[in-house]
């Protein structure tokens, strides 16, 4: 007769999985960076499911998304909570947190008052903005003189496949921040980077506005998670 297996109905915690399996003790015995993916989630959702562990668990959900952590930061708080049985609200928003903090920290360790030299440094410096959008949002960079960074700013943004510029806010803003030059940075969520019919158009306009004022239009870049298109580098300017 083949033997069974009881499982009763309390969910696998942290603190059920035996003492080489927790990573939390990991972390403090070999620190932080020696934790796999599906370990760092765990200590981030804390529990699982019945008959599941949270290792089991954060494994399953690395699977769906390829084991790359860009496509499950993509995922919107509502989605998390739904689509997995055991992920409710509180952990899909402690995850969102963590990947909020971790482009938060990137942007920090960047230059402060950086110089943009290139369309490459626009790029670098925009993408741990929009790399995880699913929807479209304009931003602009005002750089000084010397094409320093005075400030980066989010003008529109909600859009899957467009989104609205108020062209008379946009150099409003500029003229309030005394800037030299601008940039315009928005992200394409399909991951085209071929400017569109609406791209140019607007580029356009704010090209003429801005020689009405006598403030330099560097550039404008098409952003996806694959690369960028630069205006400049095309010669569209």
């Amino acid at each position: 007769m083949m033997a069974t297996i009881e499982t009763d109905n309390r969910a696998f915690r942290i603190h059920d999985l035996n003492d080489d399996d927790r990573p939390r003790e990991k972390a403090l015995r070999i620190g932080i960076q020696g934790l796999s993916n599906a370990e760092l989630l765990a200590i981030i959702f804390g529990g699982g499911l019945p008959g599941k562990s949270v290792i089991q668990l954060s494994q399953e959900i690395l699977r769906d998304h390829d084991n790359r952590l860009s496509r499950l930061a993509k995922m919107s708080i509502h989605e998390m909570s739904t689509k997995y049985k055991g992920i409710g609200p509180a952990k899909s928003i402690s995850l969102a947190a963590a990947f909020e903090l971790g482009i938060r920290c990137q942007a920090d360790f960047a230059e402060e008052d950086p110089r943009i030299c290139g369309s490459q440094d626009a790029y670098k410096l925009m993408y741990p903005h929009l790399c995880r959008l699913n929807y479209e949002e304009f931003w602009v960079l005002h750089l000084s003189h010397a094409n320093r960074l005075i400030s980066k700013e989010c003008i529109s943004g909600g859009g899957t496949a467009s989104t609205l510029v108020d062209v008379k806010l946009l150099m409003k803003r500029a003229v309030d921040k005394l800037s030299s030059g601008l940039i315009l940075v928005h992200n394409h969520p399909s991951g085209n980077l071929c400017p569109s019919t609406p791209d140019n158009q607007l580029t356009l306009r704010i090209k003429q506005a801005c020689q009405i004022l006598d403030i330099r239009l560097l550039d404008h870049l098409i952003v996806s998670s694959a690369g960028y298109f630069s205006y400049n580098d095309e010669g569209k300017l």
